[in-house]
């Protein structure tokens, strides 16, 4: 990110919408970071935000336990706004006073706006808006005005208009306010003064320049696996360093019909990479014979990857850094797992430890980008709609999509089903549709006749 790009900083109180307030406020063209509310202010002093929004969260802000920030927060001299708790905490924190609602608010609900306002400007005074809270504000901090309300909600939104402070009892990152970006965008550039010059080009070129500043004439390895990620951070980063990026792509023995041919052979027509395929099939069944609990398969793919990995990597010359598809989600779930506020859905992990068991520095030009802003990049950076698009696949391949286990025959017979099931999709015209769609090899036979014999 460049040293003169604005940045518009979310503090996150536990809220299950955290990341959804950054991707909003990135869609208005202003860049949005994520960090725990008990971040010091010497930190976010130095990130020097033109404003700040304080999250929602599952706790009381009346609580013993109740997390808080800085109260210098509110001294930055910047625009605060404040959603459901965060809205509630400036209340506390400023002098005013929460408590428990007679009645906890989730769904739809009405406000009635109740006069002008810079975060209301070209909405109706009616709007539909998503509650979620079961305490309210009872009593508003000195120089706060209610802004609007609803029939068992007398604040639902709140502003001390001179200190350029909001607050709402509602959530507008979610789609069932339906016109919630429209406020977002009014606080961000109505109050904020936002300049929204966050472009994925304008990224791309300062990622470019700082992945070149930082690489010099050292060499980087990349685990190519076909996928969205890891193909974007070799495109982006074959435009940096050019040769100076060693492509390691290994068929795992599980890879759909015809990759391992696919892969290579794209990837070095196309794009220009240097790509070393490595054919290391009959190496992961032999692992994996006679294993069918499915977490001891995933153990036993990344085990052999990393030492098939290790081998590899090791012959490449003057190699100092070890490039992954680390996205901003990964690192803002990895602060949640050491000690952040939000629920740890999961945890992100490198492949196996790989960036110390090789000695290499770890290069992550996409950890600041969301995953629509990664297949955006792509696009930007001249891919095809079909890599650019592609839907998920795991790191163990099907083996995790095959029960029981794991044979070069039975392999065979899910590649052919599943190319099957993605030629279907892929001419129907749903593949866009769909999130991800996959066949599952099941131990089941089914009884027929074939002559005068039963057959399976």
């Amino acid at each position: 990110m460049s040293l003169n790009q604005q940045t518009l900083l979310v503090l996150d109180f536990g809220s299950q919408y955290g990341q959804l307030i950054a991707r909003r406020v990135r869609e208005q063209k202003v860049y949005a970071r994520i960090l725990p509310c008990t971040t010091p202010i010497e930190v976010i002093r130095e990130i020097n935000p033109i404003g700040v929004i304080l999250s929602g969260g599952p706790a009381s802000v009346y609580a013993e336990s109740a997390p808080k920030c800085a109260p210098e927060v509110f001294e930055l001299g910047v625009p605060v706004f404040g959603i459901c708790y965060g809205a509630q905490l400036m209340t506390e924190t400023l002098g005013g006073k929460v408590h428990a609602a007679k009645n906890r608010e989730f769904g739809h609900a009405s406000i009635t706006c109740l006069g002008k306002s810079p975060i209301f400007d070209s909405l109706p005074m009616e709007l539909d808006v998503w509650m979620s809270h079961g305490d309210q504000i009872e009593r508003l901090p000195q120089g706060f005005q209610t802004l609007a309300k609803t029939a068992t909600c007398p604040h639902a939104a709140i502003a001390n208009a001179a200190r350029k402070f909001y607050g709402v009892q509602f959530h507008p990152e979610v789609v069932h306010t339906p016109r919630g970006k429209e406020l977002l965008r009014n606080f961000l550039y109505n109050v904020c003064a936002a300049r929204g010059d966050w472009e994925m080009s304008s990224f791309i070129d300062d990622t470019v320049k700082s992945v070149r500043d930082r690489v010099g004439t050292d060499n980087v390895v990349l685990g190519l696996s076909g996928g969205v990620d890891s193909s974007v951070v070799a495109v982006l980063l074959n435009r940096a360093i050019g040769k100076q990026l060693y492509c390691i792509f290994v068929d795992n023995g599980v890879l759909r019909k015809d990759e391992f041919d696919r892969v290579v052979n794209n990837y070095t027509r196309s794009f220009d990479l240097q790509v070393n395929g490595i054919q290391a099939g009959k190496r992961f069944l032999s692992e994996l014979a006679g294993i069918t609990d499915p977490e001891k398969k995933r153990k036993t793919i990344g085990r052999v990857f990393v030492e098939i990995f290790q081998e590899e990597a090791k012959k490449i010359p003057n190699a100092k850094y070890l490039a992954q598809g680390t996205l901003y989600p990964d690192v803002i779930e990895s602060v949640a797992a050491h000690g952040g506020p939000t629920a740890v859905i999961k945890s992100h992990h490198n492949v196996g430890g790989l960036p110390e068991k090789l000695g290499l520095e770890l290069l992550e030009p996409l950890r600041e980008l969301f995953k629509d802003e990664v297949r955006a990049m792509g696009l930007e950076l001249g891919m095809p709609e079909t890599l650019v698009w592609r839907h998920p696949f795991p790191g163990p391949g099907l083996a995790v999509r095959i029960l029981g286990e794991v044979t070069a025959e039975r392999v065979k017979v899910l590649q052919e089903a599943d190319d099957i099931v993605m030629q279907e999709i892929h001419s129907s015209g749903h593949y866009r549709d769909v999130w991800q769609a996959f066949a599952v090899l099941l131990p089941i036979e089914s009884v027929g006749v074939m002559g005068d014999e039963r057959t399976y």
